[in-house]
């Protein structure tokens, strides 16, 4: 007759042995079925992403497109109306090419009524006619009509095949058509953004990945972040244009003879796709079941172990116990110390229980020192479950500003630190999405929530969040003057006129340096630019609410009033600005004073929110007041 122990561990370790053979089984599916949806996963997050960058990047370059062509007939406008002021300048190529230099153009021509060049900063192109390229030929219509203003699409030049973007416009006389060619450099970096060549190699950084685009007419390929494979035939490689299309969860095949996961979505006219060799997707899954196996077969031989020496009361009283202190240890109290002696196999059970909670209690440390050599300071942190412990890695207190009392406090209660982050959450940075300001610092906050349990992680990004501020004011700001440019007043406006009712009483004042030319001429185009400046500073320094200075471009300032209680508090304002155009002298340098002259003209808001018409209005009022000062000017040289 075979002894109870006997019986015990031959069928134990009968039915131990399937059980393993059986969970090995299932994790190895498990882990192969949670690497594919992972790389799934991944995969569409790559190519919404990809589709994202597309996305932004087609509207950005419809942005560039539409703001470079306006800024393009702007500047033509410009240029007709300082031509009809003063008719000399087109007798000097030289004169030509210093107001292309001021209105920041790089070719002007000059057309006379049949479409002729006559004049311009380029004399190599005059006698061209509208019918001497196909490129000219699209400003054609305009002897026709000559109320047309054309701006014309980037498009190489006749003389040059050099990509130029040109508009057209006729003087207000109509004695000739003025023509302005701009490089669009901004334009042509735009729409390299949108190639798919550069949109897959931001994703190069990874490289157990690759990706690929399939043009799905022709099943080539049509991007990737192999180069050398662009124009290839997709089959060429072992991609099938019925597998992409029909297996959208993603397939294995063979690409380039190597067995590889692929993920791949329709977008647009390609198909965008993920590609993971298989030896790298399912790398971790051989070591993972090999100590999963040597972690079961220890259990396994210990279970069976102590089952058959400790068939007896103190068996029971002594697990009874061992349960008491792992719920403990899971109710949060961590410096529970299991120590029970009756038995080695229950000492060893107690070590293997204390060696696991040192381990929990070495994870923070060891996420610390990983995070550590991150070039960021990072942290996380975890609660809830049966407890209200608070466990959290070495750089949290840093992040959170918080000394480490009052973070041990926190440890200690998880509602504490609960109410702390929400703190947090009050102030959230203007414009960041998950970024919230403590203090002088910039934190982003990301948790994840299984049920109560929470897992968090701080990242302090105080460096990247003040660099992106500054390169946001930098970009909004005028360079010469420090007034907003035109992109920055366009934003101010337009966010203050979506909000009609914060306008109160208002005003848009467009003003124009005077003397500018001659200032140029005499001192230079350095105390040009101390000239701007002063009357930049002469602009901001009215009003005394709410008010936006800026730089419209070239010597067009705009000046822009707003809160006021009353009109009579706008009118005033615009009075005491009016004052400065008589009687106001500024330094360009020792000894030398010129008094300050510049023309505006306003238009008030009075209930109309389309802030481009108002700029219009004010415009035409400020070159009705130039003319004038002109006409005084000249009937007091005559005078004199």
């Amino acid at each position: 007759m075979k002894t109870l122990k006997k019986l015990i561990s031959r069928y134990m370790y009968k039915i131990t042995c399937v059980l393993v053979a059986f969970i090995l089984v299932m994790l190895l599916y498990i882990q192969i079925t949670i690497e594919q949806r992972q790389a799934y996963e991944a995969s569409t997050r790559t190519i919404s992403q990809i589709e994202s960058v597309l996305e932004e990047n087609q509207q950005e370059l419809l942005r560039i497109q539409e703001e470079y062509g306006q800024t393009c007939l702007h500047n033509a406008e410009t240029v007709a109306r300082i031509i009809e002021g003063d008719p000399d300048v087109v007798n000097s190529v030289d004169e030509l090419k210093r107001i292309a230099v001021s209105v920041e153009v790089d070719e002007i021509h000059i057309f006379d009524t049949t479409g002729r060049i006559y004049v311009g900063t380029h004399p190599q192109y005059f006698n061209f006619t509208f019918d001497s390229g196909e490129q000219m030929m699209f400003f054609k219509p305009m002897l026709e009509d000559r109320s047309l203003k054309l701006v014309q699409d980037i498009t190489p030049n006749t003389a040059e095949a050099k990509p130029m973007q040109y508009s057209a416009v006729w003087s207000e006389s109509g004695e000739f058509i003025v023509q302005v060619g701009m490089e669009p450099d901004n334009v042509l970096k735009a729409t390299q953004k949108n190639e798919l060549s550069y949109i897959f190699s931001l994703f190069r950084v990874n490289p157990e990945a690759s990706y690929y685009a399939i043009d799905a007419g022709s099943g080539k390929i049509a991007g990737s972040t192999n180069p050398d494979m662009v124009g290839e035939e997709a089959s060429d490689i072992g991609l099938n244009l019925d597998r992409l299309q029909r297996e959208a969860k993603g397939f294995h095949t063979r690409i380039n003879g190597k067995l590889s996961f692929c993920v791949f979505r329709k977008t647009g006219s390609n198909y965008i796709g993920r590609v993971v060799e298989a030896d790298e997707l399912y790398r971790q899954i051989p070591v993972t079941t090999f100590w999963i196996f040597i972690s079961l077969a220890v259990v396994v031989c210990f279970l069976v172990g102590a089952v058959v020496r400790y068939m007896n009361r103190y068996v029971v009283m002594e697990i009874d116990d061992v349960n008491r202190k792992l719920k403990s240890i899971t109710d949060g109290n961590l410096e529970e110390n299991v120590a029970i002696q009756s038995s080695v196999e229950f000492m060893e059970l107690s070590r293997y229980i204390n060696t696991m909670v040192k381990s929990l209690l070495d994870n923070n440390k060891k996420m610390s020192y990983v995070l550590s050599k991150t070039n960021i300071h990072i942290g996380t942190y975890e609660y809830g479950g049966h407890t209200k412990k608070v466990r959290y890695t070495q750089y949290i207190p840093m992040i959170l500003a918080v000394d480490n009392n009052r973070m041990e406090a926190f440890s200690c209660d998880s509602s504490e630190f609960t109410a702390f982050l929400d703190g947090i959450k009050e102030h959230p940075a203007a414009g960041e999405q998950g970024i919230y300001r403590q203090g002088e610092r910039y934190i982003r906050l990301e948790e994840i929530r299984d049920g109560d349990e929470v897992f968090g992680v701080a990242v302090d990004v105080t460096a990247e969040t003040v660099r992106r501020m500054e390169i946001e004011k930098e970009r909004d700001a005028d360079v010469l003057t420090g007034l907003y440019n035109r992109r920055g007043l366009d934003m101010k406006l337009e966010q203050l006129f979506s909000e009609p009712q914060t306008l109160g009483c208002a005003a848009i004042i467009m003003i124009d340096a005077d003397g500018l030319k001659e200032i140029n001429d005499t001192y230079g185009h350095e105390k040009g630019d101390i000239y701007l400046k002063k009357l930049g500073l002469a602009i901001s320094a009215i009003g005394t609410r709410n008010s936006i200075a800026a730089r419209h471009g070239g010597d067009e300032f705009v000046l822009f009033l707003y809160g006021y209680d009353s009109q009579d508090d706008v009118n005033a304002a615009i009075g005491d600005f009016e004052k400065l155009q008589s009687g106001l002298l500024v330094t360009l340098d020792r000894g030398i004073k010129v008094p300050l002259r510049f023309s505006f003209g306003y238009c008030l808001v009075n209930e109309r929110y389309d802030y481009r018409e108002l700029l219009k209005e004010a415009d035409k009022r400020m070159y009705r007041n130039k003319k004038m000062r002109k006409a005084e000017r000249r009937k007091e040289q005559q005078s004199r």
